[in-house]
């Protein structure tokens, strides 16, 4: 069964960190492209990180970059997504995404909340 499910969401105070997971399987974790993506209230979903099956070359929202940082293990077929710094503007709903040419697999999402 082709599944990614994410995990290490919650509530965190503004300038707090967490770290997201997410875990893949049915599928051929190495060969495919990973990325984070986030859909707040009454916003669209937007991509936030993603990183590359190959040479592992990484990609960032301007709006997160240098407090975010992308990264996966094949061994473990997971993929990362430290969050520093977090601000209020960062709460949403954080969806994994594994993409191969015309083949693409979502996570269910985990909650984020931002707020003291």
């Amino acid at each position: 069964q082709v599944q990614l499910v994410e995990s290490g969401g919650g509530l965190v105070q503004p300038g707090g960190s967490l770290r997201l997971s997410c875990a893949a399987s049915g599928f051929t974790f190495s060969l495919y492209a990973m990325s984070w993506y986030r859909q707040a209230p009454g916003k669209k979903r937007e991509l936030v990180a993603g990183i590359a099956s190959g040479d592992g070359s990484t990609n960032y929202a301007d709006s997160v970059k240098g407090r975010f940082t992308i990264s996966r293990d094949n061994a473990e077929n997971t993929v990362y997504l430290q969050m520093d710094s977090l601000k209020r503007e960062d709460t949403a709903v954080y969806y994994c995404n594994a993409r191969r040419t015309m083949q693409e697999v979502w996570g269910q999402g985990t909650q984020v909340t931002v707020s003291s």
